[in-house]
């Protein structure tokens, strides 16, 4: 854990919206030209969206899965270690024994994998008339949570549907996580009536920084992300956000910000612990 004396104060988050293609090889090639272009804008973290090297889709799911290590978390892993940065990857269908699983691995400035977060909560929901999806047709859910250190702060890691479960970032707050990054591909329904609210909403509750990364939006897909990456501060302010179009989104974090919050408005040890707990059943 980093010391909260010997932590940088500030440092630059990076968030790629990829237009995410059927090629495979072309997906992974821009990913890791943006990646570089945001390592050029003096990004120290930089995230990847959802699905980033695959359509977003059940039927897309078994014919993109790779192992990991495999091809995409290989490039990952390289250019990481090129650019000097932590890389979130975004998350790939991955196989494992069999199973399917939606995930995200983030790799070190030296190239090192640090962790694999398998997406916890699958979406599956029906909108009658506007959308129904459900990933557990295909897809097996995560059974552990995902959090890694930087010398700038402690990072909590969610998927997409992940952000709507506010329990999760609650458990990261009290691992002691200061910006929590949820790559995500909320569609057209859901993506304009909560994305930037649930954002909001888990940043105000726990005062901590939130990051979204999303696809780009793509009308010709089947399934049509939302796009609008977002980054959140623990006031509830949108620092940046991206519109429908591929583009890197970056902002400064303050971590001294956040230290001033959670000093004015201190919920931490306000909360009624002799009435209420949200716990680990899992280490």
């Amino acid at each position: 854990m980093v010391l909260p004396g010997r932590a940088m104060a500030t440092f630059r988050l990076a968030l790629i919206q990829l237009q995410v293609s059927s090629i495979k090889s072309d997906n992974l090639a821009r990913a890791c030209s943006l990646v570089r272009e945001a390592a050029t804008r003096g990004a120290k973290i930089v995230s990847l969206p959802e699905c980033f090297n695959s359509p977003y889709g059940t039927k897309y799911f078994p014919e993109y899965a790779e192992k990991i290590p495999g091809e995409s978390t290989e490039k990952l892993s390289e250019v990481a270690k090129e650019c000097g940065i932590y890389l979130i990857g975004g998350s790939i269908p991955e196989e494992d024994a069999g199973k399917l699983y939606n995930t995200c691995t983030v790799f070190g400035p030296d190239g090192t994998l640090l962790v694999k977060y398998r997406k916890l909560h699958l979406f599956d929901i029906d909108v009658p008339g506007k959308i129904t999806f459900e990933e557990s047709k295909i897809l097996s859910p995560g059974d552990s949570f995902s959090t890694f250190d930087t010398p700038y702060c402690r990072v909590g890691l969610g998927i997409c549907y992940d952000m709507r479960f506010a329990e999760l970032a609650q458990i990261y707050a009290q691992r002691g996580c200061q910006l929590l990054v949820y790559p995500g591909a909320f569609n057209m329904t859901t993506g304009p009536a909560h994305w930037e609210l649930l954002q909001r909403g888990r940043a105000v509750d726990n005062q901590v920084y939130v990051a979204t990364a999303s696809p780009a939006q793509n009308d010709q897909a089947s399934y049509v992300a939302w796009g609008h990456s977002t980054i959140v501060n623990p006031w509830g302010e949108v620092l940046a956000t991206a519109g429908t179009e591929e583009t890197v989104v970056c902002s400064d974090i303050d971590l001294k910000k956040l230290a001033e919050i959670r000093q004015q408005i201190p919920i931490f040890s306000q909360k009624r612990s002799d009435l209420y707990a949200v716990v680990e059943k899992k280490p």
